[in-house]
């Protein structure tokens, strides 16, 4: 467990600190709700980050689906190729682009490989294009890999799992800010979410100026929920205006963080943290695997800023937007190849 202050909060232990360790076994009863609730409301106000264990997800689901996604990374080019993102599908990057992009910062290209799917890639075609009326990548089919054998079944149940734990995330969400907490329920019936591999390859070059597995940015929708494969990981999050924080990768663990969109819903009181991963030390030539889930609201889901806000010098920021509208614009700028 991270070094700290172990805080016993009603039914409800963390380990105190930036980004607190937070146990969630609690949350089958309104006590345990109830406290949870509010240690994940002290850590969303501070950094938006938190990481949880005792979450449900069976370790062994988590297990495999980190061996069959490793097991695709190290396929050949040639067959990663095979399913590459094009037009009409979402499947194999071999880059991941440029994610400070996202918040207007010029760097060279993240080194990492990606494999992405969407919650709704298994629709119809005709029932994919009513997702909203401008390019988005939940509007993409999801393509598989023949290799390794059980890929797309393991990443289904892989998903079903962190759309299930999402849902009740955003649950206490609602109870923290002193909301009904089925609140959110119907902005997300119909989520367009997604399920990303990052593959952090094996550095055998010096990175670029600037360049790093992934750059500083912020997440862009509402809840992301985050495993990190190994023991030291990379990622890193700000606190104040330049000091990075190391989140260490806690067996059986996921990082939590809640993105731009709750930071609009919230009317300022959570915050959307910047946040990247580091390279290795020189020399080290490891890989790493990430997965973040990006559990993303209905796309036509209006976002309405809760009032009084937390910063009400500032009402210009706070205006409302369509949740698919807003995702999509900065997922746009990712993959821009303008200079």
């Amino acid at each position: 467990m991270r070094k700290g202050l172990i805080v016993q909060q009603k039914s409800v232990t963390m380990v105190d600190g930036y980004v607190p360790v937070i146990d969630i076994s609690p949350r089958g009863g309104a006590e345990g709700r109830s406290a949870l609730a509010a240690a994940i409301g002290k850590a969303c106000e501070t950094s938006g980050f938190f990481v949880i264990v005792n979450h449900g997800v069976p370790q062994e689901l988590i297990d495999r689906t980190c061996a069959v996604t490793n097991e695709f990374f190290r396929l050949p080019s040639e067959e990663k190729d095979l399913i590459a993102h094009r037009p009409g599908a979402s499947g194999f990057r071999r880059s991941g682009g440029k994610v400070a992009r996202s918040i207007d910062q010029k760097t060279p290209p993240d080194l990492c490989e990606t494999f992405a799917a969407h919650s709704t890639g298994e629709l119809s075609e005709q029932e994919r294009a009513k997702l909203g009326d401008y390019r988005a990548t939940w509007k993409l089919a999801n393509i598989w890999p023949e290799r390794p054998a059980g890929f797309k079944d393991t990443w289904h149940e892989y998903m079903a799992a962190l759309e299930g734990l999402s849902c009740d995330l955003m649950r206490l969400f609602a109870l923290a800010l002193g909301l009904d907490e089925n609140f959110y329920d119907d902005k997300f019936d119909r989520h367009v979410s997604a399920l990303v591999a990052n593959y952090y390859y094996p550095q055998h070059e010096k990175p670029l100026p600037g360049q790093l597995r992934k750059g500083a940015h912020t997440d862009f929708g509402s809840l992301t929920v985050l495993y990190q494969e190994d023991n030291l990981g990379g990622l890193q999050v700000l606190q104040g205006e330049d000091d990075w924080r190391d989140v260490r990768a806690i067996p059986g663990s996921f990082v939590v963080n809640v993105g731009d969109l709750i930071s609009l819903w919230t009317g300022g009181r959570w915050v959307s943290t910047m946040h990247r991963v580091v390279n290795p030390e020189q020399g080290n030539t490891s890989s790493r695997l990430s997965l973040p889930f990006f559990y993303q609201p209905n796309h036509d889901a209006r976002v309405e800023p809760l009032r009084p806000l937390a910063a009400a010098d500032d009402d210009s920021r706070f205006d409302s937007v369509i949740a698919g509208e807003w995702v999509a614009m900065k997922m746009s700028k990712l993959f821009e190849t303008a200079h």
